[in-house]
């Protein structure tokens, strides 16, 4: 299925459009698809450029303050062209938000988007959560839905399954820190650069993206009936 590409055009102030932030970044090109994702695309952003050759075809892990992780999911997310199905609990990236906003204008693409309840209220957050309402506030509460888990615990899955074919799963908050995001001239080891520790999977296994398909859906719904309660008791 193509994506459409004029509703994801990025806009800045009189209304100019304004190319991608990076190469990884492909919102924009509706020819870039995942239908023939491969695993061996993403070695570039390791920090070796090459994988072993004992890699696995299906899973690769990768990891924040060594591989450009940030990139990792701009080329992934920005691909997207069916659907989207996915649970973040640190959710602070402005660019990888805007590829989601860019994704709820295409109605070719079903996106269920889940975020927990305690860290959409952070102030980063909840800043860049309200300049997504005032842009698109159906859209927005179409495919976003924030709550707890069904035990009314933190939502802390932090995954996604991207057009039934990639999936990306770890301990990856969407964050400078985070995801180890190249700040200014920074590198890993340089002065500009900060990075936690954390891990982010990249899976094309069919049997781990059916069963996550199936996970992060009834999180979703969990999520958004609790969501439709506090809004109607509001």
């Amino acid at each position: 299925m193509a994506r459409i590409a004029k509703p994801k055009t990025n806009v800045v102030a009189g209304g100019a459009a304004k190319a991608p932030v990076s190469a990884a970044n492909v919102i924009n090109d509706p020819t870039q698809s995942l239908q023939r994702f491969d695993l061996v695309e993403l070695q570039q952003y390791t920090q070796e450029k090459t994988y072993s050759t004992t890699a696995s075809k299906d899973f690769h892990l990768f990891y924040v303050g060594r591989d450009d992780v940030h990139s990792i999911l701009k080329y992934v997310l920005s691909r997207v062209s069916v659907s989207l199905y996915m649970n973040m609990f640190g959710y602070d990236d402005p660019e990888l938000n805007d590829i989601l906003m860019q994704l709820v204008y295409d109605p070719t693409v079903t996106m269920l988007v889940t975020l927990d309840k305690s860290q959409a209220g952070g102030t980063h957050e909840k800043a860049l959560l309200d300049a997504d309402r005032t842009k698109n506030l159906a859209g927005f509460n179409t495919h976003f839905a924030i709550g707890q888990s069904a035990t009314h615990q933190i939502s802390h899955t932090k995954g996604f399954v991207a057009d039934g074919k990639v999936a990306g799963e770890g301990s990856t908050n969407w964050s400078t820190s985070g995801e180890g995001e190249f700040v200014a001239s920074g590198k890993p080891g340089g002065a500009n650069y900060k990075a936690q520790n954390n891990t982010q999977s990249i899976i094309t296994d069919p049997d781990t993206i059916s069963r996550f398909s199936a996970e992060l859906i009834a999180e979703h719904l969990t999520a958004q009936k609790q969501d439709g309660s506090a809004s109607t008791k509001a």
